[in-house]
């Protein structure tokens, strides 16, 4: 009887110090990117010009009438944001690779599932900092109003499911020579079902649809994030094993 309390009271401490680490690792690596970029500008000018250079070509091509671009849109958009992504998420792990931090990073006394999650974090910031840049500037473009609470939900689940399998096929990717090719390869064809249920929420959106319609694209982002947050989880310390 007296010896249970003092188990429990053992594990408990211990099991917050742990999480705190694994928090603070995370939180770390996060801070790392975000400086990095902050003094070099490298990774977010390349992606926030790739995505106003995308935009601008469409506005030019597709001169269409109001009801029609309502129709086009998402798919503009999420064109925009996946190419760019990709563009991000291959430059991200490229310059660890080439600065010698990424076996610095796998060295380190910390769970390697943490490297992944303050890759993934850093990621889905630069990405969601050009989608905040993006946004009104294809409003005034195409005329049309984007900041609808609905959308921006798509929005941010469908980029945290790219980045998600972006983040770990980019790790992939990296160790080979042709990582700027093979990370498209690999990342697009696992992609389709987050892009095609992105496309279809945010259209329906656009389109006032009913909830009823647009329910089950949203329910199927919401399973594509967790299945593959946990999944990466799971199998991040097997990809990055040379």
């Amino acid at each position: 009887m007296d010896g249970a309390p003092v188990v429990s009271h053992a594990k408990t401490p211990g099991l917050l110090e742990g999480m705190r680490l694994y928090l603070r690792s995370i939180a770390a690596l996060v801070w790392k990117d975000l400086a990095a970029e902050l003094r070099s500008r490298e990774l977010l000018s390349a992606m926030l010009v790739f995505a106003l250079l995308v935009i601008l070509i469409f506005n030019f091509a597709l001169e269409l009438d109001t009801r029609t671009r309502a129709t086009v849109t998402a798919g503009v958009l999420w064109v925009t944001f996946a190419f760019a992504g990709t563009l991000g998420l291959n430059r991200s792990m490229a310059m660890e690779k080439d600065r010698g931090c990424l076996d610095g990073l796998l060295l380190a006394p910390v769970d390697r599932s943490a490297i992944y999650f303050g890759k993934a974090i850093g990621n889905l910031i630069f990405m969601i900092l050009v989608e905040v840049i993006v946004l009104p500037i294809y409003s005034v473009l195409y005329n049309i109003n984007l900041f609808q609470g609905g959308l921006l939900l798509v929005i941010l689940l469908g980029s945290l499911g790219y980045v998600a399998v972006g983040t770990l096929l980019s790790a992939m990717a990296v160790q080979t020579r042709t990582r700027d090719i093979l990370l498209p390869i690999l990342l697009f064809p696992v992609a389709i079902p987050v892009l095609i249920a992105a496309v279809k929420s945010s259209t329906g959106f656009l389109q006032g649809l009913e909830m009823a319609e647009i329910s089950p694209w949203l329910n199927l982002l919401l399973v594509y994030d967790v299945v593959f947050i946990a999944v990466a989880f799971m199998v991040f310390d097997y990809v990055v094993e040379e």
